[in-house]
């Protein structure tokens, strides 16, 4: 009895063992599969900024070389809110809505130090913030220009007086309902926010020649 259950246990392994080289030999035969390709995001305002409006800036500004070009370094979008002092649940909501706008998930910040007067005391939550670079930076731009800023009401160009010295606007929006993000239904308040675009000029001449040339469309002087 005990060699015939042997004999059956010897049988079972073989088998066993012939079925695992078989599976390994199928699927050493079998085609490799191809990895997935991820093609890099192609923004059209980056495209044409480099083969189109850097040779147009080499020539307006009188620079020697592409590497004297002034170009974008990142974009910071900030929005703070008095409601958050009564209510700080409201900024969840304001983190929902920049991270829409802008494809990046925006971070809550903090008061740095206490006002009395407005009932703000230090390590307050009280706004919301997030810093766009790279792709995420000539995509939130060139949708601002092209699709946010033509549907704010009454809209006669951005001041050329939001430069800082060294190239780099500063601008205000009185709405986030401007942006097609934005489900209009779905907005509990309406608020305002800042948005500065840093840029490697030195000048502010420089800074807005770059930021006209990307189709920034500043008021007429």
């Amino acid at each position: 009895m005990a060699d015939e259950n042997d004999d059956k246990a010897a049988a079972a392994a073989k088998a066993e063992g012939q079925k695992k080289k078989k599976a390994a030999a199928e699927a050493k035969a079998a085609p490799k599969r191809e990895k997935t390709k991820f093609e890099p995001i192609k923004i059209q305002l980056k495209e044409k900024y480099r083969s189109e409006m850097v040779p147009a800036l080499i020539k307006e500004l009188g620079v020697k070389g592409r590497m004297e070009v002034p170009g974008l370094s990142k974009i910071v979008i900030n929005l703070s809110t008095s409601e958050a002092v009564k209510n700080p649940k409201v900024l969840n909501n304001a983190v929902e809505e920049i991270t829409a706008i802008t494809g990046q998930r925006a971070v809550i910040t903090k008061s740095k130090k206490s006002i009395s007067n407005f009932k703000l005391r230090e390590n307050m939550p009280i706004g919301v913030m997030v810093t766009l670079r790279k792709d995420r930076m000539w995509s939130f731009l060139e949708r601002l220009i092209h699709l946010s800023l033509p549907r704010v009401r009454d809209f006669r160009g951005l001041s050329p007086r939001g430069f800082d010295g060294r190239g780099n606007y500063n601008m205000g929006l009185k709405e986030q309902i401007i942006f097609p993000e934005i489900d209009y239904d779905k907005v509990d308040n309406v608020r305002g926010m800042n948005i500065t675009i840093c840029t490697t000029a030195q000048t502010d001449n420089h800074g807005r020649a770059l930021l006209e040339q990307l189709g920034m469309p500043f008021r007429k002087r």
